[in-house]
């Protein structure tokens, strides 16, 4: 059984695992950056096993810290992968990975969506705010005054008969396409958002922003990883409610 502990007030290792790079730092509680960021490529074949081992490689000089958050790209829920379609095909389905991490350092984790880790670091915390995720596959958070709110896969709903939206707007779909048509599609893809959602604000991330070649709405921004930085702090102020779940290591 996991040991419950009251949560201590300490550092934070944060922990961003992506479909091309797994990147970690040490933040303070408040978010402020206490070291570079490092990073690693993604293991090609991103099995469980071999992602656990590539983060415990990244840490290994990271030392003066209390507890751990965790952006992962796909479906979690109470510290359970449920998906993960840019890893290692049908290997991430039910699998504990907040309680191994939590295991090999010895320390409380949370792990969440990496589009809601991100989200939770880059909103003003006014109305209702969305993140986009523009890389290796489409991410998306939504939150409601800085309140997270139940993560939706939105990335697999279908867009025409053959793609959903990671196929679309998605690194596979910008290669497919080329950049101008890619464009095309997400001014596509934002005005449906502005539809269905009416959203207040819209931020728009991910190595993918830096092809962008419109203008904008006023209420649309385009952030960097680095402004989503104290999403790894902020997760660990956040209520424990909907996907925010705290894993303790178990006892040996």
């Amino acid at each position: 059984m996991p040991l419950q502990t009251k949560v201590p007030q300490g550092d934070i290792l944060s922990i961003d695992i992506g479909g091309t790079n797994i990147k970690a730092c040490l933040l303070s509680p408040k978010g402020k950056l206490l070291t570079d960021f490092k990073k690693t490529p993604t293991p090609k074949n991103s099995t469980p096993e071999a992602i656990l081992k590539g983060i415990k490689k990244l840490t290994a000089d990271f030392k003066s810290f209390e507890k751990i958050s965790i952006g992962f790209p796909g479906y979690v829920k109470n510290g359970i992968v449920q998906t993960a379609p840019n890893l290692a095909e049908n290997k991430w389905v039910n699998v504990d990975l907040a309680q191994q991490v939590s295991n090999l350092f010895g320390k409380p984790v949370r792990l969440i969506n990496d589009a809601d880790q991100q989200g939770l670091g880059i909103v003003s915390g006014k109305g209702f705010e969305i993140v986009f995720t523009l890389g290796t596959g489409f991410g998306t958070s939504l939150l409601f005054d800085g309140e997270l709110l139940p993560h939706l896969e939105l990335s697999h709903l279908p867009v025409n008969k053959t793609d959903d939206y990671d196929d679309f707007i998605g690194d596979r779909g910008f290669h497919k396409v080329g950049k101008k048509e890619w464009n095309k599609r997400l001014q596509y893809i934002i005005e449906i958002y502005k539809t269905v959602f009416n959203y207040d604000k819209l931020y728009i991330g991910g190595g993918n922003s830096n092809e962008i070649n419109f203008n904008l709405d006023k209420n649309i921004k385009l952030v960097s990883n680095k402004d989503g930085i104290k999403g790894g702090a902020k997760l660990w102020l956040a209520k424990e409610k909907y996907h925010v779940h705290t894993t303790y290591p178990q006892k040996k």
